[in-house]
């Protein structure tokens, strides 16, 4: 359970990444008092809690309804996984997660930002929402404390976004525009194995349910 708890860990870390936010909340907030840019870093943190913990919690019982099955959502997981990867390695912007220009145009004229684009898509994005789901049904198979703990790995992993956030100024200075490039490089090379990985183990479940049926 334990190398399971990090695997978990890492995924989340890596796919909600806590420091590709950083460039686009100081640009959409750069305008706003220190007491507003905390206001809305805390809004956009809690609704992305609550859309994530939403989809933990009922993700799988919502595939359960819709006939879909573990090996069917784990390569399509996988896929909208290795996808983003890809984005975050070949990404030409500054370490800021892609939103269309429609939508970035959209968020700058909008008074309030939290809820778009801060907390959906940039921390609870598809990548993200498609991982809980995953990771609380393979938890589910291990046991009731291994749920737990993807839960309270998610809050943490949120809690960290939550303060890179109010400390978005010093860090990007620490980094820089170089330093953000390249970590969100490397987690897109990390992000990429795990979704591939996604991808076999979903296949090995065909597979073998192949096999067993014949």
């Amino acid at each position: 359970m334990q190398g399971f708890l990090w695997q978990a860990f890492v995924t989340l870390f890596v796919i909600i990444d806590p420091f590709a936010v950083l460039p686009m909340f100081i640009a959409l907030t750069r305008s706003d008092s220190i007491i507003q840019q905390r206001r809305t870093a805390l809004k956009a943190c809690v609704i992305a809690t609550v859309l994530l913990l939403v989809f933990a919690f009922i993700g799988d019982k919502l595939l359960d309804a819709m006939g879909i099955s573990e090996a069917a959502f784990r390569i399509a997981g996988g896929f909208l996984l290795l996808l983003a990867a890809i984005e975050m390695v070949v990404a030409k912007s500054s370490g800021i997660r892609s939103t269309t220009g429609d939508e970035t145009a959209e968020a700058e004229h909008r008074d309030d930002i939290s809820v778009f684009p801060l907390a959906i898509p940039l921390i609870a994005g598809p990548g993200g929402l498609t991982s809980i789901v995953v990771l609380m049904r393979q938890a589910e198979q291990i046991s009731s404390l291994a749920q737990i703990g993807v839960i309270i790995i998610l809050i943490v992993v949120l809690l960290i976004t939550y303060l890179s956030l109010l400390m978005s100024d010093r860090i990007l200075k620490i980094l820089g525009v170089t330093g953000t490039n390249v970590m969100t490089r490397v987690f897109g090379i990390i992000l990429a194995a795990l979704a591939v990985q996604n991808i076999i183990n979903g296949i090995s479940i065909v597979v073998r349910g192949f096999l067993h049926a014949s």
